[in-house]
């Protein structure tokens, strides 16, 4: 049962939330909202050009701020999960040079400048895009293919067992236990770098498929059913049943996460009828 000391002790930083729910790029969505007096001020005048040039400007400033905050999203899955698909354009790019050009397009065209003055505008806006936000992450080559396997489905293996950490980190946000909060983190980060091992020498896919398909398809339905379950009911001996399996899907992880780095087979077919049987035991499977 979690104990009220549980409820007090301090949670760990988790640097994902932070990411998650960055202010990052917020400031974009504010800063045309000064087009839109000055667009309300045209239209009493009838002054068609300027409604013209104010809307666009708005416009495309907000896209700008679109493209730039899907572009932080993406950065950030990929900094917790390096096989994350990456967007198919270089939306933070994207983000700078439409800044730019909309920067100058008002500097000239509504604020009356010289081409030249315009022109330093949008690389000074161009110039604070890239200071503040950076460019976007370079693109993950692609996998080449491996014991049998093509590079485009090694891909489609890890990030569907990418999604299934994910799945597994979401339902441990529903835990309220510090030690097995703590624990999982401890096994989805494991578990993130044996993708990463795989997709740096994609000869590992057939050694690590049952570790893809067993090990952790068997810790996210762990983690979810005691996540529904426990807030249903409190239970010491279902939380120290827990706590065994993932004592046990931890080591295990731990385990072959060694034995890639050691370039060794995976013979640990026994451990998983193991794992699966302690599952079963339990009751959580």
């Amino acid at each position: 049962m979690t104990s009220f000391s549980d409820y007090r002790k301090p949670k760990r930083f988790d640097a994902s939330k932070l990411q998650q729910y960055s202010p990052r790029g917020l400031l974009l969505y504010f800063l045309p909202m000064a087009l839109v007096p000055a667009t309300v001020f045209a239209l009493g005048k009838g002054n068609l050009w300027a409604i013209l040039v104010n809307a666009s400007g708005f416009a495309l400033y907000m896209l700008a701020a679109w493209c730039l905050r899907t572009g932080l999203k993406a950065e950030s899955a990929r900094i917790q999960s390096p096989i994350a698909r990456v967007p198919k354009w270089p939306l933070k790019k994207l983000a700078a040079i439409i800044t730019a050009v909309t920067t100058g397009m008002i500097a000239w065209l509504g604020a009356r400048h010289t081409l030249p003055v315009a022109l330093l505008f949008a690389g000074g806006a161009f110039l604070g895009m890239y200071l503040s936000y950076g460019f976007d992450l370079r693109p993950r080559k692609k996998l080449a293919d491996a014991q049998g396997y093509s590079g485009d489905e090694i891909l489609r293996m890890l990030t569907e067992s990418s999604q299934t950490i994910r799945g597994i980190e979401q339902a441990n946000k529903k835990i309220r236990n510090v030690e097995l909060n703590q624990r999982i983190e401890n096994i989805c980060a494991i578990a993130d770098r044996i993708l990463a091992e795989i997709e740096s020498d994609p000869r590992d896919i057939r050694r690590a498929r049952k570790f893809l398909n067993v090990y952790l398809d068997g810790a996210r339905q762990v983690t979810e059913g005691y996540a529904r379950t426990h807030q249903q009911t409190q239970s010491e001996q279902l939380e120290q049943n827990f706590r065994n399996v993932l004592e046990t899907i931890e080591s295990v992880f731990q385990e072959q996460h060694q034995k890639l780095l050691e370039e060794d087979a995976f013979d640990l077919d026994v451990k998983i009828e193991v794992l699966t049987t302690q599952l079963k035991r339990e009751g959580i499977l």
